[in-house]
């Protein structure tokens, strides 16, 4: 089979597709014959060795695939050969069949495409359990969203509305922001040319958000929770930025505010019954209309490096899938 590999930690333009072994199936796990495969931001740093897991060389990067299942291994019950499903894993996405725990598998509706399927996965149910779990959010409540336009802010953007959370949008660009609205965002701040905090308090009447989700960390961090409001909660969920920045905490005390970690990968882990329940709540809202996962474009693995290349550069609005 092929399958995308990394063989130095160079970054994206190292990529190459390789001829190898098909894997085995073992217990407890199923074989996936791959129809798509999810880019996320974490694909491009474990090509640099720069994620917290780092695996071998050579090896595959992405974290999601959508599919059919072509072999049931020992142990597995109520998956099927034949069966259109999603799944996750550390690594390993980029290649023409996976082998996966039969844990991280979740059923894909009929009527979802296989591109959708792999564009869903990671960055909704990520964002599902920051604002549901985490965050514990409510109708009515305020939501900042940082870097609103990439992969898990367009997540974050559209669950909120779709939870009754009035949407704020913040991304670097014209563009991106009307994206961000077109996606339910109520209003939007272009932090290239607005002042993240005053913007914020002019748009919540001096209030201050309820929640802030930020996959960018960076620069925006301290101004965004100097723009939470009482009470507020602020997720940490990355640092695209490649800053992770330094909090003065005596904010948190003034402001009566939570900092909350949000590991979805070790949550998923810890507790795959539950976040199975979140993957299916996610793709049953995508049947029904209600989520439309945004895919700038598909391509295929022969283009994994200009796909992951676009992803660093900020230059894909939503998702990018690769397809072998």
């Amino acid at each position: 089979m092929r399958a995308v590999r990394i063989h130095e930690l160079t970054g994206p333009a190292s990529l190459q597709v390789d001829e190898v072994d098909d894997p085995k199936v073992s217990a407890g796990h199923v074989i996936i014959d791959v129809a798509a495969a999810g880019v996320n931001f974490p694909d491009t740093l474990i090509t640099r060795g720069a994620y917290q897991f780092k695996p071998a060389t050579p090896f595959s990067p992405g974290g999601e695939v959508a599919g059919t299942v072509r072999e049931v291994g020992p142990g597995v019950t109520g998956i099927a050969v034949g069966e259109r499903v999603a799944a996750t894993m550390l690594y390993g996405g980029y290649a023409e069949r996976v082998a996966v725990p039969a844990l991280s598998v979740v059923r894909l509706p009929d009527h979802v495409s296989f591109e959708t399927g792999a564009a869903t996965l990671l960055t909704y149910a990520t964002t599902y359990y920051a604002l549901v779990d985490r965050a514990a959010i409510q109708p009515g409540e305020t939501l900042l969203v940082l870097g609103a336009a990439g992969g898990v802010g367009i997540a974050a953007v559209e669950l909120g509305a779709l939870l009754g959370a009035k949407v704020i949008a913040a991304a670097s660009s014209p563009e991106k922001l009307a994206f961000c609205r077109a996606h339910g965002a109520s209003e939007t701040i272009d932090y290239t040319t607005e002042d993240l905090k005053e913007r914020v308090k002019a748009l919540t009447g001096g209030k201050g958000v309820d929640v802030v989700y930020d996959p960018v960390g960076g620069a925006m961090a301290e101004p965004a929770l100097r723009a939470i409001g009482w009470n507020g909660r602020y997720l940490v969920i990355g640092f695209a930025s490649g800053d992770i920045p330094k909090i003065p905490l005596n904010l948190t005390l003034l402001k009566g505010c939570q900092i909350v970690g949000v590991f979805w990968g070790s949550f998923a882990m810890r507790e795959p019954a539950r976040n199975r329940a979140h993957c299916e709540a996610i793709f049953a809202h995508v049947a029904a209309g209600k989520l439309v996962p945004a895919i700038d474009a598909v391509l295929p693995f022969a283009r994994a490096a200009e796909a992951l290349g676009r992803l660093e550069r900020r230059e894909v609005k939503g998702k990018l899938v690769l397809v072998p």
